[in-house]
């Protein structure tokens, strides 16, 4: 039987897949790309399950963050890269779409790429290049990225008029650019 659960920590959400079997204990697993799984006995009560992912919050988050860092760097077979990849662009134009809306924007085309050294651009266009990785990232520096490129579209610079609109739109701008900037890309 499998379920999926979220745990709510340091302002992330973190979800986790629950697999029960005939085991007597519980493990807590975190699989590359930052995949977390916990193994549990068939017949034990949510509650006991939730606080053991309670208990182990911190660890929990260190490891996801190492496996995510890890994945971004590690090679994929073409295959592999192609799925993620149209993954990304189905994400990541979805919540342009969404934000696009919420700061009353609007942008050309998304194009999905593998830069080198940059999460995203805006063009003069209202083009919109995003990294594939930044799935790899997570879902709040994902965000981030598409809103300060959005913004771009009414500020194209770094002025506080642009920052006050990252702002608006995303109160906790800084802590998630501060996460982005330890995932490179």
């Amino acid at each position: 039987m499998k379920g999926q659960e979220e745990l709510h920590y340091a302002g992330e959400v973190y979800y986790y897949d629950i697999v029960r079997s005939d085991r007597k204990t519980l493990a807590l697993q975190v699989r590359p790309g930052g995949a977390v799984l916990v193994r549990a006995p068939r017949r034990m009560k949510a509650d006991t399950i939730r606080r053991f992912v309670w208990e182990h919050r911190d660890w929990l988050r260190k490891k996801v963050l190492e496996s995510r860092c890890a994945s971004a760097n590690e090679m994929y077979t073409p295959q592999e890269e192609v799925r993620l990849r149209e993954q990304a662009g189905e994400i990541l134009r979805m919540k342009a779409d969404y934000f696009a809306r919420l700061m009353g924007v609007q942008y050309n085309r998304i194009f999905i790429k593998e830069q080198k050294t940059v999460w995203g651009s805006c063009s003069t266009k209202g083009n919109l290049n995003f990294n594939w990785k930044l799935i790899l990232a997570g879902p709040d520096q994902l965000e981030y990225v598409v809103v300060h490129e959005l913004a771009h579209l009414k500020e194209m610079n770094h002025s506080p008029a642009f920052w006050r609109e990252v702002e608006r739109v995303l109160p906790d701008y800084r802590e998630r650019r501060k996460k982005l900037k330890a995932f490179q890309p």
